[in-house]
């Protein structure tokens, strides 16, 4: 089934997927790339954010997935187009990383605390520091090798 928690209910009832994540998630990304390319440096990186739910399958969040999927796609496709012109392209895929976002979705501390450790290796949810000390390797020199890449950042949620 296609609906989500996301999702909005027709005139006759029946549930849609809410398509406002389109224009954000790859969209957006996509045109913002297009419209810096001419100002790019040589060399240049562009590390796009994704997620794990491209690839885990999580059965409530079909429409996100399937942006955040576009998207790593997205950096593979770009990163053979522009490497001749020096700009490596490579993407981030986190897990649950702790922020506002959980509390804003109703779930309290021990809520997350219990998810951490029902669904995450790790047994907590990451932190920001730890995706962007990340993007920031990858934006650096010392990640000039890396071309097309996805790293996960997800305490291995995504192994089981």
């Amino acid at each position: 089934m296609l609906a989500s928690p996301n999702s909005s209910r027709s005139s006759n009832g029946t549930r849609r997927p809410s398509t406002a994540r389109y224009p954000i998630n790859l969209k957006g990304p996509y045109f913002l790339i297009q419209a810096l390319l001419p100002i790019l440096a040589n060399p240049a990186s562009i590390v796009l954010n994704t997620s794990i739910n491209a690839s885990i399958g999580d059965p409530t969040s079909s429409v996100y997935a399937l942006t955040k999927g576009g998207l790593l796609t997205l950096a593979r496709t770009l990163s053979g187009e522009l490497i001749a012109r020096g700009i490596r392209v490579n993407a981030v895929s986190p897990g649950p990383i702790a922020t506002p976002l959980y509390g804003k979705l109703g779930m309290t501390e021990s809520d997350t605390q219990a998810m951490a450790l029902a669904r995450i290796p790790a047994g907590r949810f990451g932190r920001p520091s730890e995706v962007a000390k990340t993007v920031v390797f990858l934006a650096s020199d010392e990640a000039s090798y890396f071309v097309g890449s996805e790293f996960t950042i997800d305490g291995g949620m995504s192994t089981l």
